[in-house]
């Protein structure tokens, strides 16, 4: 066997991190529009003379669009190049973005917001795609961790700056904020990108879109009225989400025999660690954007922060990510994906512990102290899953990762705010007498469920690729 450095030694190509940082400036705009926008619903409500379910549907709609543009990412890649289909794809979130800043009333608001999602859509899986295709199957630990890094970051700091913007400039500058992001983005690529040039192998499976759009469409729209609806048991919930999983399953089964003429190879799935990083992409969803909806809740039903304050406590999530982001990478070169993910969830469960025995009486500090440690978990364990999709794949197989994974992620992290939603909803009702000190103890039960479904995370990290020879 000859000689060559292993894989934590190579020092990443200069023209893939220069690729990296063009992707990640207009990438930015979309992760933290996703939760800026959250902060401010109240107050477009206010100002746009809207109801509440009218004024939700500028998450939803934006939720729906995304979810129906990811799919089509792969054919258009495969069609038009790269280069050309991200310069669109930025172009579109660029005119959203403008159109939703001088919207005039609540319809026109939702409108922009689903151009939106249409470009955020296409952006994020193509961002994958790219990167994964220039890094050729090398260093995979650390491309994933540049990948996931603004991912960690948006529900964090969004929520912040949301409650700074709509406090001190109001509305319309929580989407003239994008417009800097999108511009520079633009000239980046246009100047610094390489081609990525169209293979043109393929022809649209319009069937299989006709199928697999709407039904991630319907999945997520059935789980935004979770907490609408309060619960699962309704009609609004139950009939878009059956109707939605029988698109998908009737989707999967058309593609297992079209084989390498379906919109999405869910061939993929045949490969053990590919479903296991999908499993596990699927339950961050509860990890990471689920206990994000509970975190800042408890600051500001329990303890009694505001908005504000309530999102820079929680910022302490994101040190911890920073801090442990580049050593994670790393590790998963050397080591392989399995157990750097498998001790980052183990850390993430144990630091949300202490929040699932608060009181009113317990110290911030030791709270804030768990929350940077969850954040080092969570980073250790987005880059190596992701990594672990891509192993072994070779680069006609990229942009059907990327569809998938963005997929998992997308519908992961909406259902596992639905269903911890719900627990926390009737969890604080059943301690509807109790006081402050009941409310505490319904927050409490929220996060024991969190901690198990982290539990079930950590159980499929086993089937995760390990040792140096699979990274």
């Amino acid at each position: 066997m000859s000689a060559t450095p292993t894989p934590a030694r190579e020092r990443l190509d200069p023209a893939f991190v220069r690729l990296a940082l063009v992707l990640l400036v207009g990438v930015l705009a979309v992760v933290f529009d996703t939760t800026i926008v959250n902060v401010a619903l109240d107050t477009l409500g206010g100002e746009l003379h809207a109801t509440v379910s009218t004024i939700q549907w500028v998450t939803t709609g934006y939720l729906l669009a995304l979810g129906m543009a990811v799919p089509v990412t792969g054919w258009l890649v495969d069609r038009w190049g790269g280069k050309n289909v991200w310069l669109s794809a930025l172009a579109i979130f660029l005119a959203g973005s403008v159109g939703a800043s001088l919207a005039w009333n609540a319809p026109a608001l939702i409108a922009c917001r689903i151009v939106q999602g249409a470009g955020g859509g296409l952006m994020l899986p193509v961002l994958q795609t790219l990167l994964f295709q220039a890094a050729g199957g090398r260093s995979l630990g650390r491309v994933t961790a540049l990948i996931s890094f603004p991912a960690l970051l948006g529900p964090i700091l969004g929520p912040m700056a949301g409650g700074l913007i709509v406090r001190h400039l109001g509305w319309r500058w929580i989407f003239w904020v994008n417009v800097p992001f999108c511009l520079v983005g633009l000239v980046l690529a246009w100047r610094l990108m390489p081609d990525f040039p169209a293979t043109r192998r393929s022809r649209l499976d319009g069937v299989g879109l006709a199928l697999l759009s709407p039904g991630i469409a319907a999945v997520v729209y059935g789980l935004a009225q979770v907490g609408r609806d309060g619960g699962f048991g309704h009609a609004s919930v139950l009939v878009p989400m059956a109707a939605g999983a029988a698109l998908i399953t009737v989707f999967a089964v058309r593609a297992s025999v079209v084989g390498d003429d379906a919109l999405v190879d869910v061939r993929l799935f045949r490969v053990t660690s590919f479903s296991a990083a999908g499993g596990l992409l699927f339950l961050s969803g509860f990890a990471l954007y689920g206990a994000m909806l509970l975190v800042p809740l408890y600051f500001q039903q329990v303890r009694g922060q505001d908005a504000f304050t309530a999102g820079l406590l929680i910022a302490a999530q994101g040190v911890g990510a920073l801090v442990s982001r580049g050593p994670a990478g790393v590790l998963t070169d050397r080591i392989g994906p399995r157990w750097v993910a498998f001790a980052g969830l183990v850390l993430v469960a144990a630091a949300t512990v202490p929040f699932a025995f608060v009181t009113t009486g317990t110290r911030e500090w030791w709270l804030v102290a768990a929350l940077v440690v969850r954040g080092v978990g969570l980073s250790a364990v987005t880059g190596p899953v992701m990594a672990g999709a891509y192993l072994g794949l070779d680069r006609a197989a990229v942009p059907h990762a990327s569809i998938i994974t963005r997929t998992a992620q997308q519908v992961g992290g909406s259902f596992g705010t639905a269903v911890l939603a719900v627990v926390l909803q009737r969890s604080i009702a059943a301690h509807a007498d109790g006081g402050p000190a009941g409310r505490a103890s319904a927050f409490d039960v929220a996060f024991w469920w969190s901690i198990g479904f982290t539990a079930a995370a950590i159980v499929l990290a086993l089937w995760l690729p390990a040792g140096s020879q699979d990274a």
